[in-house]
């Protein structure tokens, strides 16, 4: 159900793609082959990766210099709407993976719990995918300064360093949980800034 290495590759491709369809669907149709479970699945990771792709470009429209603050509004209202797809998908992936347990009786409740969730782990590594491949584009570029490459291909390491590492932190959790030595629950994170009735910002400023 859960591969750590799966989820990377996917990712990378997803980014790869986007990157030069930035409209195509985030889906993992063409995965045809796999098993149904798994395919839909891992169309979930794809569709989570999807919105910190937009999440990304979005949040670099608020960073252009010339940016007026009409338009700096518009975009802080479609990072947050973003960012609330970002998180609901994160809750989804971790509510697919105890729906497939519960038959299995697991996660088992006397087992340690894990504070981290494998949907926020995922969401982890959708960032560093994204992070990896602009940090290539950097230290690949033509008209970049001198020592600009250098110190990209530095941080590139870092980064698949850190990738390496979530992936087997990952796949570890798993493992313990099929093992039932480890539990995860799932965590709602209640957001609050985009409910009307919860955030004083909209509820004491009402639209006249």
């Amino acid at each position: 159900m859960l591969s750590a290495d799966a989820i990377a590759n996917l990712h990378d491709q997803q980014t790869c793609a986007w990157h030069e369809k930035p409209t195509a669907g985030g889906n993992a149709a063409s995965a045809a082959a796999i098993p149904d479970s798994e395919s839909r699945w891992l169309d979930l990771v794809a569709r989570q990766h999807r919105a910190n792709f937009e999440l990304w470009h979005i949040e670099d429209l608020a960073r252009e210099p010339g940016a007026m603050d009409a338009e700096l509004a518009s975009v802080k209202r479609r990072i947050d709407r973003t960012n609330q797809r970002r998180n609901d998908l994160a809750e989804q992936l971790d509510h697919a993976l105890l729906e497939w347990l519960t038959p299995q009786d697991l996660p088992n409740p006397n087992a340690p719990l894990h504070s981290e969730t494998p949907g926020l782990m995922i969401d982890r590594l959708s960032i560093l995918s994204l992070k990896i491949f602009h940090t290539r584009e950097e230290a690949a570029r033509a008209d970049a300064p001198p020592g600009h490459a250098e110190r990209n291909q530095q941080r590139l390491g870092i980064l698949e360093e850190q990738r390496a590492d979530l992936a087997g932190c990952l796949d570890k959790l798993w493992w313990e949980t099929l093992a039932g030595t480890r539990r995860f629950k799932l965590y709602r994170q209640l957001k609050m800034y985009n409910d009307p009735a919860l955030n004083p910002a909209i509820y004491l400023k009402p639209l006249k």
